[in-house]
């Protein structure tokens, strides 16, 4: 019979608890923060591999492993945090980090940066899934949850900027290798928070825990409502990854350095340090409302095709700073809203799967984004660069359509549904 079990720290939630939150919040939007500001191996992989000499097509393929390990490592980080426990995951795949980021930094084969990018892939963004699974299990209340997951953003973003701003000044005077190392420090250090703090079977026992992983799967990949919101999720994303990938690839066109880079990437962080306190306490009262948050997700898709339509347009550091500051509203109605949406159609012992499984849209994204905006600036330039980010936009709103009746008619399926923790 498995073991539930929880820190010595772990408290239940109360709304009318002195500290509101309980350690283990705490720990893991800490955490999120100085990975994320530390997190430099993927914004600055293009760049380190510029520095070893690889060519343009030999760096488009590492980046697209680094994608392609993105998308292992939701799925899977997803999948164990509901299997061996949140703490254990977490601290498996920040162990790994340590490891894989420093090779990643010190080889110079072609097929060793391969490896090493593809590896760091599956451990970068490891804790979105396990962090997802930990807020939902903790925090019994939706409204709770997405004030949560605001202040989960602003730290996520405020990290952004840090990384933005330290990791532009740090590559031109000490060289991207050392920024890798930086990254190692910051997911070993994570690593020892969810030792301490994380539970360890999930703050909750399931009934149904011990069901194999792969009639799990099965059963999530089944549910339309999973596919719809992916879908609708994917095409703002892509715009979304733009940010972070397809910006290099527009400002490089444009002569512009890693520096500049940098500079967007403080505007995006500083827009969302402003915004996040006056959005994050509306969309938790409106997370409270029995109507799911789709009109938002749809309002995010416009918000994203707009930003990153006025990008493929930009030609100077300004102007694609203005584009990244643009995106943050984007951001964060899409995250809030995404994750309020896998919170309500998630059983409750699959809430890490699904995370995850959502989780590999922004996988998919960041290996398209980088991919598309060269299609694009080849095959038309800026201009039809900047219409297919809109276009995506659109996608991403009429798809929340079907999304917002599917959830509506069906608030829960017999085939995988069980009744929520009593609150």
């Amino acid at each position: 019979m498995p073991r539930t079990e929880a820190p010595p720290t772990q408290t239940p939630f109360t709304p009318d608890s002195p500290n509101r939150w309980p350690p283990v919040i705490w720990a893991v939007l800490i955490g999120c923060f100085v990975v994320r500001g530390f997190g430099f191996s993927y914004p600055f992989l293009p760049y380190h591999l510029d520095g070893l000499g690889f060519s343009t097509r030999t760096t488009g393929l590492v980046v697209a492993a680094f994608g392609a390990g993105y998308l292992i490592g939701q799925i899977a980080c997803g999948w164990l945090s509901d299997r061996i426990g949140q703490r254990a995951t977490l601290g498996i795949a920040m162990a790994a980090a340590a490891v894989i980021l420093p090779a990643l930094a010190e080889l110079r084969s072609t097929a060793g940066v391969f490896v090493a990018a593809h590896l760091t892939g599956v451990i970068y963004d490891a804790a979105r899934p396990v962090v997802s699974a930990v807020i939902a299990e903790a925090v019994p209340t939706e409204a709770e949850q997405a004030r949560i997951n605001g202040w989960r953003h602003f730290g996520i973003n405020s990290g952004a900027a840090l990384t933005g701003a330290l990791g532009g000044y740090l590559a031109v005077h000490v060289g991207t290798g050392a920024l890798f190392w930086a990254n190692a420090v910051a997911c070993a250090a994570f690593g020892v928070v969810a030792l301490r703090f994380l539970p360890g079977r999930g703050l909750h026992a399931h009934p149904r825990a011990e069901r194999s992983g792969y009639s799990e799967a099965r059963e999530a990949l089944r549910d339309g409502r999973l596919w719809l919101l992916s879908l609708a999720s994917l095409c703002a994303l892509i715009c979304a990854g733009g940010v972070f990938t397809a910006l290099p690839i527009l400002m490089t066109a444009d002569g512009l350095d890693a520096a500049a880079y940098g500079t967007t990437q403080v505007a995006n962080g500083t827009a969302v340090v402003l915004l996040s306190p006056l959005l994050t306490p509306w969309l938790s009262d409106r997370a409270s409302a029995k109507s799911p948050m789709t009109g938002l997700l749809a309002a995010s898709g416009l918000i994203f095709g707009v930003a990153m339509g006025v990008a493929g347009l930009s030609d100077s550091t300004l102007s694609y700073s203005l584009a990244a500051a643009l995106a943050v509203p984007g951001e964060i109605l899409l995250f809030i809203a995404a994750g309020d949406l896998v919170t309500r159609i998630a059983p409750p012992q699959s809430r890490g799967l699904y995370a995850g499984l959502w989780g590999t849209n922004l996988a998919i994204a960041i290996m398209i984004a980088p991919v598309m905006t060269a299609w694009a600036l080849d095959h038309g330039g800026e201009l039809t660069a900047s219409a297919v980010s809109f276009g995506l936009g659109l996608v991403s709103a009429a798809l929340c359509w079907p999304l917002h009746s599917s959830i509506s008619e069906v608030k829960t399926s017999p085939a995988i549904r069980e009744p929520r923790p009593p609150r």
